[in-house]
């Protein structure tokens, strides 16, 4: 069975949508090994706990960058941890974990990238005044939002859309992307080709 480690900051959405996905098979073969987290109160953390999933909460303050990331690191390697899933994990990742891990570590952003990155990636687009947005699900590198592309699903922007109605459309196409994602890398039928995630029959 593959094993996944999930990084969380907030209510953990993704998370759960991906332990849905674990539960009916849809990312077969696989199992959520541990959720951790940065923020001790996080909501998603009890949520992952309510499912039987292992919890760690790892306080980032009064840390460095890399000395923060070398703790996930070492829970995830005590775990066997074959892919690492951001799910509204807030915090930047250092160049060490990125490398550690390098190819390993997926995230969501919910644009179209690389269209709008960083935070209020949906009040961006509304601002904006784009007719499509949507969410994009990459590999980690050490910049932000900016590796390989693996998914992407497009959601039209309203006229009448608010940051709360475009987040919560954008949301149902993330959790069903990033399901799809974390099946295609676990299931290793795939290669890497410059900024290109080429899918193998």
């Amino acid at each position: 069975m593959r094993r996944i480690g999930v990084l969380i900051s907030g209510r953990g959405s993704n998370m759960l949508a991906l332990a849905d996905a674990v539960a009916t098979e849809r990312i077969p073969n696989a199992g959520i090994a541990v959720v951790i987290s940065n923020v001790t109160t996080a909501a998603g953390l009890e949520r992952a706990r309510e499912r039987g999933i292992e919890t760690v909460a790892l306080d980032h303050r009064g840390k460095t960058r890399e000395e923060h990331d070398r703790a996930m690191a070492a829970e995830l390697r005590a775990r066997e941890v074959d892919l690492v899933c951001l799910a509204g994990y807030m915090r930047l990742l250092s160049s060490w974990f990125t490398r550690e891990f390098e190819h390993r570590i997926l995230n969501i952003h919910p644009s179209l990238l690389p269209a709008f990155p960083g935070l209020n990636a949906q009040q961006q687009a509304i601002d904006y005044g784009v007719k499509f947005t949507g969410c994009t699900v990459h590999l980690v590198d050490e910049e932000l939002d900016h590796g390989p592309i693996i998914k992407q699903a497009v959601v039209p922007v309203l006229p009448d859309d608010t940051e709360e109605t475009l987040s919560a459309r954008i949301l149902i196409e993330e959790h069903r992307i990033y399901a799809e994602a974390v099946a295609l890398m676990l299931g290793g039928k795939f290669k890497i080709e410059g900024r290109r995630i080429v899918q193998r029959q």
